[in-house]
Order: structure tokens, then sequence, then C-alpha cells
């Protein structure tokens, strides 16, 4: 093989990899912000205190929202809920898109619930190919990461009261 073949090879891997998301090197919250468009979801772990937490042993699943699904709170919605008096708040809903232990796609797709960490359910519907967790869609599954996996959602999940 060509020298250039090669080098075109390893140039078309090197800006593959990383696309290829948490190739079990990284944890859970290093692998969301490699990704890029979890950048609100980070700063709001780092403001609830739980970014140590995800960084933890697990195994962890987690129903991440991306940057866009945050976008679609109410205005003032993600400033009032990183001030240091909404940090309970914050905390809540955050870990309302954590389950604990490894749960892949597979798995995903048989339950119609599941006990969040912060001891809420919620519900899993399939429908369609698509799969819902309670009001946001799943568009990215099995994105694995050294302490757990990750599932991208279109919306941010928010507990019962």
């Amino acid at each position: 093989m060509k020298a250039a073949s090669v080098a075109l090879i390893l140039s078309v891997l090197a800006t593959a990899m990383p696309a290829v998301a948490g190739s079990k090197k990284q944890d859970i919250v290093d692998t969301a912000v490699a990704a890029g468009s979890f950048k609100t979801l980070a700063t709001a772990l780092q403001a609830a205190d739980l970014a140590d937490t995800l960084k933890g042993k697990g195994p962890f699943t987690v129903f991440a929202p991306t940057d866009e699904a945050f976008s679609k709170l109410p205005a003032g919605t993600i400033e009032s809920l990183l001030k240091p008096e909404n940090k309970d708040k914050l905390k809540a809903i955050l870990l309302y898109h954590v389950v604990s232990g490894d749960v892949t796609a597979a798995q995903v797709v048989k339950l119609s619930s599941a006990k969040t960490v912060n001891g809420q359910d919620v519900k899993i519907t399939v429908n369609d190919g698509s799969v819902m967790v309670d009001d946001a869609k799943v568009v990215k599954v099995d994105v694995l990461a050294s302490n757990g996996v990750i599932h991208v959602i279109d919306t941010v999940l928010l507990p019962k009261d």
C-alpha cells in the first residue's frame, strides 16, 4: 500500500475517532463533554455538585438532554436553576435523568418504566420504532462510557413535584 494511501486512511480514522463516543475509556461526564452538545448539562452537573458522582464507579445509565433540549425550557429557567439557592431543585431534576446500572437500549425497550436515582419512575414507551422516556424522544442510544451508558434525549425530563 502506498504511503499516501496509508496517510489518507489514518487521517480518516483520526477524524472519525472523536465521533466514536465513549469507547469505554472516559467516564460519563467526560464522554458527554467530549461530544460537545452537552455544555448545559455539564454546567448543571457542576452547579449541583453531581459531576464527581457521575465520574464515580457507577454503573449509571443517563438519559442526557442536549443543549438544544435545554433551550426548549421557558426563558430564564436554566439561569434560575443554576443559582445556588435552587441547587436542591436542580439536583432533583438531574437525578431524574439517571438510573442505577448499565441499561442498554436492548433492555430499555423491554421496560415500561425505570426507577431513577431521585426515587421517581420515568415512563418508557416504544411507538413505531421510537423510544420515549416520559415526553422525551431518545435520539441516540448506547453511548458507552467507562462507568455506564448514555442515551441522548431531545427534551429535559422534569420530575413530579
